[in-house]
């Protein structure tokens, strides 16, 4: 009998106390996440926010420990994973009239970016029992057909 074991292919960049509101950095992660490498880049690049920057340094760091860690090329990497936290709070007093004073509040957050490479992303069969060496189920292929549709596309005016 075979099991399946996956393989390692998943490395991390992880920013920690980056001096960004966790809504306002949620607002680009959730745009990236599930996207490939080159195709998040250029949205980082083009998106008009200020915490596109430092995921965009976060993304190119874990690019490049992908390739370093596993050898693998920019062109098979996706983000599988991306998450925002919430961070430490930097408080600080702020002189007012009459002496006295205002407190300020400034929000940290932690980003955590996970890339993937695809081309890595197989399967291997631990041998339980080592008298089945090929089972029937790895050569069987599952079609999905969708017998509603024909192949033509509806125009409903």
């Amino acid at each position: 009998m075979l099991r399946l074991k996956k393989n390692k292919t998943e490395v991390y960049a992880l920013g920690r106390h980056i001096s960004l509101s966790v809504d306002k950095a949620r607002r680009v992660i959730d745009q990236i996440r599930g996207r490939s490498y080159e195709e998040t880049l250029m949205i980082l690049e083009l998106m008009p926010y200020r915490a596109c920057y430092p995921i965009f340094k976060l993304v190119y760091s874990a690019a490049a420990n992908a390739s370093y860690i596993m050898g693998s090329a920019e062109a098979n990497l996706v983000i599988s994973k991306a998450e925002v936290n919430e961070g430490t709070t930097i408080k600080k007093l702020k002189p007012r009239a009459r002496g006295r004073s205002y407190a300020i509040k400034r929000t940290t957050c932690h980003i955590t970016i996970g890339m993937k490479d695809i081309s890595l992303d197989e399967y291997e069969y631990e041998e339980i029992f080592p008298s089945l060496k090929n089972p029937r189920w790895k050569k069987t292929a599952i079609v999905n057909h969708d017998m509603y549709s024909s192949g033509v596309i509806w125009d409903k005016k």
